[in-house]
């Protein structure tokens, strides 16, 4: 079995920044090779056309051709083009797209089937971000979704939440994001963590980065030890047009709680780990996810959390037994959920044991890579 994914970002250095739709690809690309699949990722928007190995992953760079107005169908036919080449000498047997920006609105290859897998389009994220989708995307988008062969989602509440906002009645095959558990493993340093908090992920108001240091703030009230720590890229705010979202981050904490913040700014992937070892409990008050890779990162790590209760959080984790649910607006709540993992280690030890048992179970690229293999068997027979 040939697989391709189509996408516009991957982690690795020659490909440039990467967020989560990079990440979930390649810890699935990582667990089909190992099952003795042939995978190659043609990652659109690049610099310059070149083709490279990355363990066993070919990965091919397509640089975007540059024409005023012309550009974004230009650049879907040479992917097009690249498709059917690689189809034809049976180098792929299909190829597997995400739903941002409809890329594949417009690809038709010859014969090779397009899988089409949710991990939250733009229209999805604006709208449960509550701000306007330019149309070109959205129509892109919806177009891509009517036109593909065979179609996944990471949740089934992004599923659902897709097909209410196009219009839509399509059937998704639900297939989880996955990790390789056995990378992510708690080494019980002799060193207890301290009262430290953790964020994790971009700096950016839809994942409720406006509402962490309200929430911060009646957190240092109870317990004025507890310290918060954020990694991560800062990002502009789209609603306000600030430039920063951390600079409107420190507005937001009363001066007690600043002092115990620190902010690293954006850190190697393959630091995270030891950052998450490093802290008592994880937190992720977003407002628009689609099932996030970071979460399960945390949970490997038998880090209890307190996450959003939004859609896809009950698809994740269960409430009151491997992690807290609270909505990011209610600060009191979110706030006493911190305190009471911060108060009780058994608590925190009991919460972030099922945490990774439920990943190992649920959510392992042991479990999830035979899933994706059993669906692509369907298509391309």
């Amino acid at each position: 079995m040939k697989i391709a994914f189509l996408t516009p970002e991957y982690p690795h250095a020659k490909t440039g920044n990467s967020g989560g739709l990079g990440t979930s690809i390649k810890n699935l690309a990582i667990g089909l090779v190992a099952q003795g699949v042939s995978v190659r990722v043609l990652v659109y928007g690049q610099k310059n056309d070149a083709v490279f190995e990355d363990n066993s992953i070919v990965v091919q760079q397509i640089k975007n051709i540059k024409l005023k107005g012309f550009s974004w169908l230009l650049t879907r036919k040479k992917i097009e083009r690249i498709i059917n080449e690689l189809y034809s000498n049976k180098e792929i047997d299909l190829i597997e797209a995400p739903d941002w920006t409809g890329i594949t609105s417009f690809i038709q290859p010859d014969n090779c089937p397009i899988v089409l897998r949710l991990h939250g389009s733009d229209a999805y994220f604006c709208h449960l971000d509550n701000r306007p989708v330019k149309w070109i995307n959205k129509f892109h988008e919806k177009r891509a979704i009517r036109k593909a062969d065979a179609l996944l989602s990471v949740s089934q509440f992004t599923a659902d939440k897709t097909n209410s906002i196009f219009g839509l009645n399509k059937k998704f095959e639900i297939i989880p994001n996955l990790i390789n558990s056995e990378l992510f493993k708690n080494d019980y340093s002799d060193t207890e963590p301290k009262q430290t908090i953790l964020y994790f992920g971009s700096l950016i108001r839809k994942k409720g980065l406006l509402e962490l240091p309200l929430i911060f703030n009646k957190v240092i009230e109870k317990i004025p030890a507890a310290r918060l720590v954020l990694i991560g890229k800062d990002v502009p705010d789209i609603i306000s047009g600030n430039s920063s979202t951390w600079k409107m981050m420190q507005h937001l904490f009363s001066e007690e709680a600043f002092k115990n913040v620190d902010y690293l700014g954006s850190v190697p992937y393959e630091e995270i780990k030891q950052k998450i070892q490093e802290s008592k409990i994880c937190v992720f008050p977003s407002f628009a996810e689609a099932f996030p890779v970071s979460w399960l990162e945390a949970m490997a790590m038998e880090k209890p959390i307190v996450a959003s209760n939004i859609g896809w959080a009950n698809e994740m984790i269960d409430e009151g037994k491997n992690g807290f649910l609270i909505h990011p607006n209610n600060h009191d709540l979110y706030a006493q959920r911190i305190i009471e993992f911060l108060n009780n280690e058994k608590l925190c030890s009991e919460t972030g044991k099922a945490a990774r048992k439920k990943v190992e179970e649920a959510f392992d690229i042991k479990v999830l890579t035979k899933r994706n293999i059993e669906f692509y068997k369907t298509i391309i027979s």
